[in-house]
């Protein structure tokens, strides 16, 4: 478990910009220190804790360390498939919705770090969804792939346009989905041989 962290990773822990980070930390809001010998700041686990709980900024993310996905599609079997690989990686937490309405109430509850979304929903296309997150300014940092096995290619640009990150075929390789995950993320990639 990381003890001490960026600016960067304080303001992705924190659903920040790293210049909101750098404003608290210059001002003394934030406590940490500076890397001896350079301009880099750093804020110990412990610090950044209690600067997110007098803020009132959910701690979660902090505890458990791990990143949040959620899973969209009416798939059940692939859904499972996906939550099964995710949760075995041991650096996701994982949640699961079969369509768009427990997708819309989920999103603004588990606040998650990305969304597996099913494109083809039988209660609202992939697009609108797209579009309401990015249209709350609370999610602009949530990263957003869109699967499908029915999109022309056309269409996956009015789905980059609508605000998601990546687009996958269906049929697709768990594996290459949890490398893009990762890559969304920021994360290493685990090559499982």
């Amino acid at each position: 478990m990381k003890t001490v962290f960026t600016t960067g990773e304080a303001a992705k822990i924190c659903k920040v910009s790293q210049q909101t980070i750098i404003r608290c930390f210059d001002s003394g809001q934030l406590k940490g220190f500076r890397v001896p010998g350079s301009r880099f700041r750093r804020i110990p686990r412990d610090l950044l804790f209690s600067f997110m709980k007098e803020n009132g900024i959910p701690t979660d993310a902090l505890e458990s360390g791990k990143r949040r996905v959620l899973i969209v599609d009416d798939d059940e079997d692939l859904v499972e498939l996906i939550a099964d690989h995710l949760e075995r990686d041991g650096r996701f937490e994982v949640r699961t919705a079969n369509n768009g309405f427990d997708a819309g109430m989920m999103v603004k509850e588990y606040r998650p770090d990305i969304i597996v979304l099913d494109v083809m929903l039988p209660d609202i296309n992939g697009k609108e969804v797209c579009q309401r997150v990015r249209g709350d300014k609370t999610m602009e940092d949530v990263r957003i792939i869109c699967i499908s096995g029915m999109v022309e290619e056309d269409k996956v640009a009015d789905l980059r346009e609508a605000g998601a990150n990546d687009f996958m075929h269906k049929p697709f390789e768990v594996e290459k989905l949890i490398d893009r995950i990762c890559e969304l993320l920021e994360l290493e990639a685990v090559t499982t041989m």
